[in-house]
């Protein structure tokens, strides 16, 4: 009997479900909603561009439609399916998400007296407004206990879990000491499921404990109470009613329960995993392994590696964590990435590029890849840095900024736009080059993400930056297959990721290999880029920028 697993993916915007064939690897269907509640599902307040929330409400209302409406969809698509055989489903969110609950789990939002109180609802991960706790659990952590930054690349990030609930605390006190506990959305999704919602033992999964709430086995789970009494007296209480134990997502959550089951038209009992990240789960379903960098491309970019945990790894300066089994279990994953990417170009073009390359937006991206396609690399003259949204990784400060060099009066819109692509890739080369100083091997990217299907020329231009192959997931969706496949794995179906990622993991028949001339420029650019971010983006650098201008320019000369 053909098996079949469900992968629900939680976005900013909107979540979908995902109806995988076990046996074929074929995505048999799938069913998106988008949140109604806020701006395209986000809670904002005008009076604070760092406020960003979302409606538990949306969450249970989308899950579901999403999975009714993807049930009826695969009947319709596979005479073969019946929703008797789904035997597993994974679940992936954005992150970190939390939210306060009550003692019996149900999120304070859902609650009258809460419904319309933001600071109740789920704090998204792009909720900046505890920009001031983070600095402070930084600064605390690097004199007081610094082995929980060097696990999170040096800084503590106001997108994380305890710098959102200490600001919860100081903002809103009523819903602070209302709330029993705090729980992420890619652990309240399967808890919902599995009717295990009592917080004091529902599975919380380890990717969103470790990269987000400090949490490691080898200082005993949580950060210890003297520290977080140090930040705030009431936070070592609430460390009591959180959670000891974290698990891996291919590690069964529970089974699907009678009330949703009947709700849904699945199974009882359905093995329901252990939550993830999204981006983490979608390196899984894009076929990330050891040496296999993962990156996912959109408006920012992630970056999810992996190596073999029994063996010895080195703290990484600047990158977003490290953490034992958040991508797959027997392994660290190291998460990276860059704050924009896809954001830059989309700003180019919705700024600066005259209408003559197009009426719209698509009209005009196809434009600019085709010209700046035909462009030499450093032909133009130009260079630049991709910190129009500060910097994620390896300099960790979001207070950096764009910077075009080179321009002169001749200086086209491909030409710009080639620089900023460039720019974007000599970024994702820093990160490559900083893993690998610390001992982590990186030969192959594998991509998932518009960009990467969108745009060859794009993907020519990292693969010669980055002097790698780069191929592309066959799937459009990698980060719900990712979440079916642990559906899967949890369900019994595999016997470990990796034999679920052999039979369900593929990549587009194109690669892209560097071009040896190219190549050769490029270095002489990176070095160029080099100066730039080291010069702009530390203090220690103290050396001259005299030579810049004018190497770029003799490279124009050269390539011309």
């Amino acid at each position: 009997m053909t098996k079949y697993a469900i992968g629900l993916d939680y976005g900013t915007n909107s979540c979908r479900a995902l109806i995988v064939n076990l046996e074929t690897g074929a995505e048999v269907a799938s069913h998106v909603y988008n949140y109604p509640s806020g701006q395209a599902g986000v809670i904002i307040d005008p009076r604070d561009p760092n406020v960003a929330r979302q409606s538990p409400a949306d969450y249970r209302a989308g899950l579901v439609e999403i999975i009714v409406q993807g049930l009826a969809k695969a009947k319709a698509a596979d005479a073969a399916f019946s929703s008797d055989r789904v035997v597993g489903i994974g679940v992936d969110t954005t992150g970190s998400t939390p939210m306060p609950v009550d003692r019996a789990g149900v999120p304070l939002a859902l609650l009258p007296e809460f419904k319309d109180n933001p600071n109740a609802q789920a704090w998204l991960w792009k909720d900046h407004t505890s920009h001031a706790e983070a600095a402070e659990i930084t600064a605390l952590a690097r004199t007081m206990r610094p082995a929980y930054l060097a696990k999170c690349g040096g800084t503590y990030s106001s997108e994380w879990f305890w710098s959102k609930v200490l600001r919860c605390k100081r903002e809103d006190p009523r819903v602070f000491e209302a709330a029993f506990s705090f729980v992420e959305l890619c652990d309240w999704i399967p808890a919902l499921l599995t009717g295990e919602e009592d917080p004091l033992t529902l599975k919380r999964g380890v990717c969103a404990a470790g990269h987000k709430a400090m949490y490691a086995k080898q200082w005993g789970g949580l950060p210890d109470k003297e520290f977080l009494g140090a930040l705030d007296p009431a936070l070592p209480a609430l460390r009591d009613r959180l959670y000891e134990v974290a698990y891996t997502a291919d590690v069964k959550a529970g089974g699907l329960c009678a009330s949703w089951a009947q709700r849904l038209g699945l199974r009882e009992g359905t093995a329901v995993a252990v939550g993830a990240f999204d981006a983490h789960m979608g390196a899984v379903g894009a076929g990330c392994a050891a040496g296999k960098l993962a990156k996912i491309l959109g408006t920012s970019t992630c970056d999810l590696m992996v190596a073999k945990s029994d063996q010895p790894l080195q703290d990484i300066p600047g990158v977003c964590g490290i953490v034992d089994g958040s991508v797959i279990a027997g392994y660290y994953g190291i998460e990276a990435g860059q704050s924009a990417v896809g954001d830059i170009f989309l700003w180019f073009v919705n700024n600066l590029v005259p209408d003559a390359f197009g009426a719209s937006a698509d009209a005009k991206f196809a434009a600019l890849n085709e010209s700046a396609g035909k462009l030499k690399p450093g032909e133009s003259g130009l260079l630049a840095l991709d910190w129009n949204n500060g910097n994620r990784t390896v300099l960790t400060d979001v207070r950096l900024s764009g910077l075009l060099l080179g321009q002169t009066l001749h200086s086209t819109a491909p030409e710009i736009y080639r620089a900023l692509v460039e720019a974007t890739a000599f970024g994702a080369l820093m990160i490559v080059n900083r893993v690998r100083e610390y001992g982590v091997p990186v030969e192959q990217v594998i991509t998932c993400g518009g960009l990467a299907v969108k745009s060859p020329f794009l993907m020519q231009v990292y693969a010669d930056i980055l002097e790698m192959p780069m191929t592309v997931a066959a799937s459009d969706q990698t980060c719900a297959l990712g979440a079916a496949l642990f559906g899967a794995v949890s369900a019994g179906v595999f016997a470990d990721v990796e034999s679920a990622q052999a039979k369900l993991c593929r990549i587009r028949e194109r690669v892209y290999q560097p071009i040896p001339a190219n190549v050769a420029v490029y270095r002489e650019l990176f070095a160029l880029y080099g100066q730039l971010h080291d010069g702009f983006g530390t203090t220690a650098w103290c050396g001259r920028m005299a030579n810049v201008m004018k190497d770029l320019i003799a490279i124009r000369e050269k390539q011309r």
